[in-house]
């Protein structure tokens, strides 16, 4: 489990055949084999340590829902740590498993503040609320508005310092995982 809380931005040292290598300082300090390290909002396995990077394996079925087959070398990636039982819980429950994709749409400033808005498809959207839970890229965000094929995000300052996000490209997909309470709620009044 995860918060959502980006601890590091890294950076892939490689990306190919099932294998994503990143370097990172702040993360790889106190790493073990077998931690998990959320990559972009998706949970990981440490499965080696060498230096100031770790590797870690990726399964098919990560690379269909996930942006991290379109990874590059040199390509920044949030990354967080998962929860010790003793954390506090500062963004929101995230399990660090990416449901899809969105695409960024546009950056606009707003004061200090930079809203951030993605197009994103229907089968995700109807788990998304104004003032709910969203973690793209493994940040914990708060959906600020939502329309019928879109949805959008204010990002304060330090998000916009300590994240990938900024980096982003409009069309450049992002990892979305929505509410998992949502996806509870409409399971148990779909079998009610």
């Amino acid at each position: 489990m995860f918060t959502g809380i980006i601890e590091e931005v890294g950076e892939v040292v490689q990306a190919e055949g099932g294998v994503l290598r990143i370097r990172a300082e702040k993360i790889i300090a106190d790493a073990k084999l077998g931690d998990s390290i959320a990559i972009n909002g998706v949970d990981l396995t440490v499965t080696e340590i060498d230096g100031d990077s770790f590797l870690a394996n990726v399964m098919p079925e990560t690379y269909r829902r996930s942006n991290l087959g379109e990874l590059k070398r040199g390509e920044a990636v949030n990354l967080e740590r998962s929860v010790k039982p003793n954390d506090r819980l500062s963004g929101h429950i995230v399990r660090g498993v990416v449901e899809g994709r969105a695409t960024v749409d546009s950056f606009q400033a707003e004061s200090d503040a930079i809203i951030a808005r993605f197009r994103t498809p229907p089968e995700l959207l109807r788990y998304m609320v104004v003032k709910g839970p969203v973690a793209i890229d493994g940040a914990s965000l708060t959906i600020i508005d939502k329309t019928a094929d879109s949805f959008a995000v204010s990002l304060v300052q330090y998000t916009q310092a300590h994240t990938n996000l900024l980096r982003k490209q409009p069309g450049d997909s992002v990892n979305i995982e929505t509410d998992i309470i949502a996806r509870y709620v409409e399971t148990l009044l779909h079998n009610a």
